[in-house]
């Protein structure tokens, strides 16, 4: 029995589809608990100090600093003053990972790096690719997904 050809080319568009729909667990950067990129670069050099002053922003690589191993790029020398005073006020929850992920199920998923929430004076990212924006998942039930990504964030560090 043959398949008509467009039968199996709509198959594979819906493989496609459902394949970008699912959030994709990030391979091979499992040793590190930082959402690093391949140059070791934080969120992909979005400037953390900048999701606080209300203008998300790239950092510049001539405008870096590292903490704990991760080089962080910042807009301006201000932004990166202000971080080294205090750079535990601006590191990612999760370690930049998306938060709705660390809640449900538990993993490491990459972040669209302008997707975020502050809460409480906390950074959190989320995931926002493929029709599928996790912040909307978060924000509707904050509270618990909250309590189980902490929780979760704590099994992956120990």
């Amino acid at each position: 029995m043959m398949i008509p050809m467009n039968r199996v080319k709509a198959l594979i568009a819906m493989l496609v589809i459902i394949a970008w729909l699912v959030p994709s667990r990030v391979h091979g950067q499992d040793e590190t608990n930082y959402n690093v990129n391949r140059q070791g670069v934080m969120i992909d050099g979005y400037d953390v100090v900048s999701y606080f002053i209300g203008a998300v922003a790239k950092g510049k690589a001539n405008i870096s600093v590292q903490h704990n191993g991760v080089e962080y790029w910042f807009e301006n020398q201000e932004n990166k003053e202000i971080f080294i005073k205090n750079p535990d006020k601006f590191i990612p929850a999760y370690g930049g990972w998306c938060a709705y992920a660390m809640a449900e199920p538990g993993e490491k998923v990459k972040i669209d790096p302008e997707t975020f929430k502050l809460v409480n004076g906390r950074l959190y990212l989320f995931y926002n690719f493929y029709f599928n924006n996790t912040l909307i998942d978060w924000n509707e039930d904050e509270q618990n997904l909250l309590k189980k990504a902490d929780a979760n964030w704590q099994r992956i560090i120990e």
